[in-house]
């Protein structure tokens, strides 16, 4: 059966790269697109003439990068059908997926910055916490219990939904929250990251619209960049997402999910309102949009927030949580609290994705938060990341630095830049030395936050930082002047 030919981005230029040839030009495009699976092999190439007019280059050109393309083998030809991408599957390239970005501020390097840094970088824009703030004596004195426990909690797999007593103690936490389920309703995991990979694995299929929050965590944007959605982005407000842009993103797209935070959000440190959050699940329930509610910062939270889990009854909102930022990065464990009939194909992919999983994590777990050690640790966290969000915004101030919203907790400051200071400039020029920032576009989908950037207030200990960032201001204050 003969395809559909696949339809070229509108927007495409051959202004990507100045250097190259218009041939080239079109070559890398098709390429890029082969890469990212946005042509999968089998697909028909638009033709000679509908290339040509969307790139704005000649027929002849098109008609030499397609022979070009051919003889490497990236497509072939099919006489009197056109052109289409050959069967050799090419490896998913994330950074490929998107025009291309500075490689030095763009989300996965900033994600492989922070991860690879040695003990001498500073990472203001990391999202967790420094080691010195967790609570290293408590998880010896844990691990040191653990080594005491039965062989099969030492070597073999876990349960498929995992450990019970944990998922039991989950649901007794999550009804502080107001979020009724079961210990049936909840599945555990390594992370948040692989509780929203699960989900999308189950939810959606390449090409389905999901709305994300314009700031969003980076993450999100490349774990559905690597499930091959379509990705919405609608602006977030102080008290959450703006309905009026929301409601025409249901209508326009109509989206699979929408995934967000609702307390403390991640990058502005919002909190999302009671009656924003009720207006939301109307329009979910309306359009039948599921929403994936990650809450993994739950535990930082000075004063409860609503939720949409807890308002909804986990009838279209599924709850996401992970100990990664509160207790331990090494020690991995999440979890998914969603609808009875979800959990069952759920754990099937997880079983099909990583098998088993391991128990040491889960046990460790379940030890600290049943003797008290885990609510003391967060008690005293919650105290000291106060004091160091006050420290770090009358820092920020001197610089003419200001936060968008007063978090009501957590560890992130989003902050509006002085007029004319590109955030992109600044991480460039932190890079050179060792300081790590996260620009504001890195969290944007729309590329319309370049004023802004996040800082990790538990990161800003170190005076280099602010050094550089004066350094940086006073810089481009120069170079404009000039």
């Amino acid at each position: 059966m003969e395809q559909e030919p696949v339809q070229m981005d509108d927007t495409t230029s051959p202004a990507m790269d100045e250097s190259a040839t218009l041939v080239e030009k079109v070559m890398r495009e098709i390429l890029r697109r082969i890469t990212a699976r946005t042509l999968t092999p089998g697909s028909r190439l638009p033709s000679i003439r509908s290339l040509a007019a969307s790139m704005a280059v000649s027929k002849s050109t098109v008609v030499e990068a397609y022979d070009r393309l051919a003889a490497e083998g990236s497509i072939q030809p099919r006489p009197g059908s056109g052109f289409y991408v050959s069967g050799r599957l090419q490896p998913l390239t994330l950074t490929e997926m998107e025009p291309k970005l500075d490689r030095a501020i763009d989300p996965l390097w900033v994600s492989r910055s922070s991860l690879e840094a040695d003990g001498g970088a500073s990472m203001p824009g990391c999202g967790w916490l420094p080691s010195g703030l967790m609570p290293e004596q408590a998880i010896r004195r844990a691990m040191r219990s653990l080594a005491k426990a039965p062989s099969a909690s030492l070597t073999d797999y876990s349960t498929p939904q995992g450990l019970q007593p944990l998922r039991q103690l989950l649901v007794r936490r999550l009804a502080e929250r107001g979020i009724e389920a079961m210990p049936g309703q909840i599945l555990l995991t390594e992370s948040g990251t692989q509780a929203i990979d699960l989900l999308c694995r189950l939810l959606i299929e390449p090409g389905d619209a999901v709305i994300v929050d314009d700031p969003c965590y980076f993450n999100f944007r490349a774990l559905l960049k690597a499930h091959r959605a379509t990705i919405v982005g609608v602006p977030y407000t102080p008290a959450g997402p703006d309905l009026d842009k929301f409601s025409q993103a249901l209508a326009e797209h109509r989206p699979r999910l929408y995934i967000t935070n609702s307390a403390i959000h991640n990058p502005t440190g919002a909190t999302l309102s009671p009656v924003v959050a009720h207006r939301l699940l109307k329009l979910a329930e309306q359009h039948g949009l599921t929403i994936i509610e990650d809450d993994i910062f739950a535990d930082f939270e000075q004063e409860p927030a609503p939720r949409l889990a807890a308002f909804d009854g986990l009838e279209r909102v599924i709850h996401i949580g992970s100990f990664s930022k509160s207790l331990s990065a090494s020690f991995r464990c999440g979890f998914i609290a969603a609808r009875r009939d979800w959990i069952e194909p759920l754990v099937d992919l997880r079983i099909a994705t990583s098998f088993g999983g391991g128990t040491l994590a889960s046990e460790l777990v379940l030890l600290m938060l049943k003797d008290g050690t885990y609510r003391k640790h967060m008690e005293q966290l919650r105290a000291r990341l106060a004091r160091a969000m006050n420290e770090t915004r009358a820092r920020l101030h001197t610089m003419g630095i200001e936060p968008w919203i007063e978090p009501r907790g957590g560890i992130f400051l989003w902050c509006r830049l002085p007029d004319g200071v590109d955030a992109a400039e600044i991480a460039r020029f932190g890079l050179a030395r060792g300081v790590v920032f996260a620009p504001g576009n890195v969290f944007s989908a729309s590329q319309t936050a370049q004023s802004f950037m996040r800082f990790n207030v538990a990161q800003c200990a170190d005076p280099n930082i602010f050094t550089t960032l004066r350094e940086a201001i006073a810089a481009r204050k120069q170079v404009r002047a000039a």
